[in-house]
C-alpha cells in the first residue's frame, strides 16, 4: 500500500508521547496529573510487543533511602514477623551519585546524574501511590540468608512483583484509568516544526501519514541496540553478533528524528548496557516468556572461561550490579562471542532456579571436571588442556590464600575478600579474583554457555537536567520537545549501576510531563 498525507484537518493534543515503554508512560502520567487532557500515546511496535525494553527486565529500581524503615511504606511483601531479621542499609543519595560517576570513571553529566539521584525517592513514591505500582523487597535478587537473617547488598532492594512484566501491567492499567490512549502499530515519522519550536508528529497510522499537533512532544522511543546496522555503525563491527535482549522494535528512530530537527547527540555512542546472556537465546529479539530469566548473573560465585580455556576478567572484582553490563562486552571480545560460566558443589545451590533452574537453560553437568571439559567440547570448547590447567591454576590460588589467611570467610553479601590474590606469582600467573573466590574442585560440577546480551544504548540526546527538554546543536532548549529513557544521552558511560535505568526513565518522564503541562497551562491562560 502506498501511504500518503492525511488531507483532514489534524487532530490535536496536548501531549503526544513516542514510545510506549515504562519511560513514555510516565511521561504521559505525569502529563494527565499535572493538567493535560488530551494525551496520546504512539507505539511502533503491535500490541502483542507492549512495553518496550522495560517488559523484559527484573523490575528493579535502584533508589536513594533511609535503610528498611523508609522502604516498608512502599513494598508488600514484608510482614512484621520478617522485619527483625532484614539487615538493609541506607543508600544515601551521596552514594548513589558516586557509584554512577565511579562506573562511569566520571565521564557522565554530573548535572544528569544529580538529577536522576535526588529524583530517584520521590520517583518510588510517586509510582507506588499514583501508579500503583506493586514494589517489593527483592530478597530473590539482591539478598543472601546468612545466620537467619536476610542481609541486602549492593545499594539496590527494590522490585516489582512480577517483575518488568508486572510494572507493564501496572504501567497499562494506570492508563486505562487516567483516559490516555495509546495507539499501537503507529510508527512516529517525523517531527513538524524546527529548532525553534516543535508543534507536533507525523505518524503512520492504518497506512497513512497523518499529522498530529501538540502543545509537546515527548521522546520515549528507546535507543538503537535492536539495529545490528546501527550497532556496527556507531559501536563497531563486532557489536552485530550482540543478542538483542528485549524488543526488536528500538531501531533508533527517534535519535534520528530529533537530530533532523537540530537536536544535540550527545553521550557514549560505542557504549552500552550488557549482559552475561544465554547463548541460546534469540539472537534478534528477546524472549515474551522467559524474558530476563535469559539473564546469567551467577558468575561471582565461580568462574568464567572462554572457548580457548582461559578466563578473561575478575568475576568478583564488584557486586554485580556493578560488573554485569560491562562484562558482556567483555564476553563479545571473546573468541566466538561465547564463553562458559562454571561451578563447583559449594556454590551451585546459591544459584538463582530462575536463571538456571531446569528447563530454562542447557545445563552441562559432571562429577568430574575431565568430564566436564569432555561435554563442553561437544558445544565449543577448543582447548580441553588449556580449560582444565586453568581451573587448576585457579584452585591452587584458592587453596594457598586460604592457608595464609584462615579467618576469611565466605560470605556473597559483602566483599568479603576471600579471593585468589595471596602473592605475586598466583596473580602473575592468571587472572585474579577479588572476592567470593570457591573452589571448583569437588562435584557434580556445573557450566553453562553464555553470550552478550545488550539492553540498551548510552549515546542519545542532549536534554536540559531540570525539564527534561531536548536541547539543541546551539545549546539551546528546543521548545515543545522533551526526551526521557533510553533515549537521553551523556548519563551513562562503559557501565551502568543495575536498577538506575528504570528509576531515571521514570524521574525524566515525571519532569518532562510536568513541563509539557506548563506549556499547556501557559497557552489557555487569558
Amino acid at each position: 500500500m502506498t501511504s500518503s498525507v492525511a488531507s483532514a484537518t489534524p487532530s490535536t493534543y496536548d501531549c503526544i508521547v513516542i514510545g510506549g515503554g515504562h519511560a513514555g508512560c510516565s511521561a504521559a502520567l505525569a502529563a494527565a496529573e499535572a493538567g493535560c487532557t488530551r494525551v496520546l500515546i504512539v507505539e511502533k511496535a503491535p500490541e502483542e510487543w507492549t512495553g518496550g525494553n522495560g517488559y523484559f527486565t527484573a523490575g528493579a529500581f535502584r533508589s536513594a533511602h533511609g535503610g528498611l524503615e523508609d522502604l516498608l511504606p512502599v513494598v508488600r511483601n514484608v510482614t512484621p514477623e520478617q522485619v527483625g531479621n532484614i539487615d538493609l542499609d541506607p543508600y544515601p543519595v551521596d552514594q548513589f551519585e558516586a557509584d554512577i560517576m565511579r562506573l562511569a570513571e566520571g565521564k557522565s553529566n554530573k548535572d544528569l546524574v544529580h538529577a536522576v539521584v535526588q529524583g530517584s525517592r520521590g520517583a518510588i513514591q510517586w509510582l507506588a501511590s499514583k501508579v500503583e505500582v506493586p514494589f517489593i523487597l527483592s530478597f530473590h535478587r539482591q539478598a543472601y540468608e546468612i545466620d537467619g537473617r536476610q542481609k541486602f547488598w549492593g545499594g539496590l532492594a527494590l522490585a516489582v512483583d512480577e517483575g518488568g512484566k508486572g510494572l507493564i501491567n501496572a504501567d497499562l492499567r494506570a492508563l486505562k484509568k487516567a483516559g490516555i490512549d495509546l495507539w499501537y502499530n503507529c510508527p512516529a515519522i517525523r517531527l513538524v516544526g524546527n529548532n525553534q519550536e516543535i508543534e507536533g508528529v507525523v505518524v503512520r497510522k492504518d497506512g497513512a501519514e497523518t499529522v498530529l499537533l501538540a502543545s509537546g512532544i515527548v521522546l520515549a522511543a528507546g535507543g538503537y541496540e535492536s539495529s545490528s546496522a546501527k550497532r556496527a555503525e556507531y559501536m563497531g563491527e563486532q557489536w552485530e553478533f550482540a543478542r538483542v535482549r528485549g524488543t526488536p522494535y528500538n531501531e533508533g528512530d527517534g535519535i534520528e528524528m530529533a537530530r533532523l530537527v537540530g537536536a544535540r547527540l550527545t553521550g557514549d555512542f560505542g557504549g552500552c548496557h550488557s549482559t552475561c546472556w544465554d547463548a541460546n537465546a534469540p539472537a534478534d529479539r528477546g524472549d515474551r516468556i522467559l524474558s530476563n530469566q535469559f539473564t546469567k548473573s551467577g558468575y561471582p560465585l565461580g568462574v568464567m572461561i572462554n572457548v580457548q580455556g582461559e578466563r578473561f576478567v575478575d568475576e568478583g572484582e564488584d557486586f554485580r550490579n556493578y560488573t554485569y553490563a560491562k562484562f558482556g562486552r567483555k564476553i563479545l571480545e571473546q573468541p566466538g562471542g561465547v564463553v562458559f560460566q562454571v561451578w563447583g558443589v559449594d556454590a551451585t545451590a546459591l544459584l538463582r532456579d530462575a536463571e538456571y533452574g531446569d528447563g530454562i537453560v542447557q545445563k552441562i553437568t559432571a562429577n568430574s571436571l575431565e568430564d566436564l571439559a569432555e561435554e563442553l567440547t561437544r558445544i565449543g570448547l577448543k582447548e580441553k588442556t588449556r580449560f582444565l590447567s586453568t581451573l587448576e591454576g585457579y584452585n591452587q590460588a584458592v587453596r594457598r590464600f586460604r592457608t595464609k589467611n584462615p579467618d576469611v570467610r565466605f560470605d556473597p553479601a559483602i566483599k568479603d575478600g576471600l579471593s585468589t590474590l595471596c602473592d605475586s606469582s598466583a596473580a602473575a600467573r592468571q587472572c585474579p579474583k577479588s572476592n567470593w573466590a570457591l573452589p571448583i574442585d569437588k562435584g557434580p560440577f556445573l557450566a553453562v554457555k553464555v553470550a552478550c546480551g545488550i539492553t540498551f544504548t548510552f549515546g542519545g540526546l542532549a536534554i536540559d537536567p531540570q525539564t527534561a527538554g531536548v536541547i539543541s546543536e546551539s545549546g539551546n532548549v528546543i521548545p515543545g520537545l522533551f526526551c526521557t529513557g533510553e533515549m537521553v544521552g551523556d548519563l551513562y558511560h562503559n557501565n551502568y549501576p543495575g536498577g538506575s535505568g528504570l528509576t531515571a526513565g521514570t524521574v525524566f518522564g515525571r519532569l518532562a510531563g510536568a513541563e509539557l503541562a506548563k506549556r499547556v497551562a501557559a497557552k489557555v491562560t487569558p
